[in-house]
């Protein structure tokens, strides 16, 4: 089973993936830095409907600073939903603002709600680091799903991510006689191997959520990360399959129980295939990315000389082995899996 022993530090963004982000837009003038926030002075631990406590807080400022803070926030989310738009303010207010205390970068996340019919939705400020950085782009390029997140210098703008929370899914859901356990299981192989793929690690039971969409005879599901900060970051190949952490064993069983070693791997295929789809559809933007992530540091001389190893000895590539960063690792292993899967035979330069 995978076990992170460690916690993991955070890295600064370098001038190079700064400027990447301008260049795609995601780097911008806030109104409101993480720092910002930092500034309040009081706070009480909230509670969920059942009135069990959640391991956030919400947080209180003075008088003095609520009023900038409150106004900068629904500009920051009239950015992110609405591209700078300013008008859809004038509906919005700031209902809460938490803080999550036992998260390892301690975010900020903000409710905002339409006063008119009672609306509400979530964004989250944080440190911005490099890890996450390059996993929330990443999963914009190579998933199926769409990231909306802007960075200010030392602040990281995320959207919230919508779905039941993994751990409360196998919890309350899993067992019910409407849920889909084939499509299930199909979409836990494809999100292993995206995570595998494109080096994610840490996605146990409570760094995901389940979106369920109803489709024309049944419904659909989509597992989507939520969590980037374990971005090509830990030593082990294990850490990054999510087979492998003992809090996704529902699922796993599930799997074991639906599905032929036959059919996962077909779906493994499936979802490599796919890969390249995205990558020849992104290309340029994702070998400047990786040129960067190359250069950067965003791991430990250990963790990056124990992950090119057991990743040699999984795919049998000795290109691996010639790997000096987790950028490097990370493009030759989307050069195995595009040589492996035609026609997307082109090496990521």
């Amino acid at each position: 089973m995978a076990l992170i022993s460690k916690k993991k530090k955070t890295y600064t963004v370098s001038p190079q993936l700064h400027e990447y982000l301008k260049e795609n837009d995601r780097e911008i003038d806030l109104p409101i830095s993480y720092a910002d926030l930092q500034r309040y002075n009081n706070s009480i631990s909230l509670l969920d409907k059942n009135d069990k406590d959640t391991l956030w807080e919400t947080v209180f400022y003075p008088q003095a600073d609520m009023v900038h803070i409150h106004d900068s926030l629904k500009k920051i989310y009239a950015i992110i939903k609405a591209d700078g738009d300013l008008s859809v303010m004038q509906h919005l207010f700031v209902d809460r603002i938490d803080l999550c205390v036992y998260g390892n970068t301690q975010p900020f996340r903000a409710r905002i709600v339409n006063q008119i019919n009672d609306n509400f939705d979530y964004f989250y400020i944080k440190n911005a680091d490099a890890s996450r950085i390059y996993g929330l782009e990443l999963e914009h390029l190579l998933s199926p799903n769409r990231i909306s997140y802007v960075v200010d210098r030392e602040t990281l703008i995320e959207e919230h991510i919508v779905g039941i929370p993994g751990d409360q899914f196998m919890k309350h859901h899993i067992n019910s006689d409407n849920v889909n356990k084939i499509r299930l299981s199909k979409e836990f192989v494809k999100f292993n191997e995206r995570c595998f793929v494109r080096l994610l690690g840490d996605m146990h039971s409570s760094n995901f959520v389940i979106d369920i969409t109803p489709d024309f005879e049944d419904v659909d599901y989509r597992i989507r990360a939520i969590d980037f900060d374990q971005q090509s970051y830990e030593g082990r190949k294990s850490i990054y399959l999510p087979q492998y952490f003992k809090q996704n064993n529902p699922l796993i069983q599930m799997g074991i129980n639906c599905m032929t070693p036959e059919t996962v791997k077909q779906y493994q295929k499936e979802e490599r295939f796919l890969i390249g789809t995205r990558y020849k559809a992104s290309k340029v933007k994702i070998k400047h990315l990786l040129s960067v992530m190359g250069q950067d540091t965003i791991s430990t001389p250990e963790n990056i000389n124990t992950l090119k190893t057991d990743l040699f000895n999984h795919y049998k590539n000795k290109d691996f082995l010639k790997c000096s960063s987790m950028g490097d690792i990370l493009k030759v292993s989307l050069d195995t899996v595009l040589q492996q899967n035609p026609p997307y035979q082109f090496p990521i330069e």
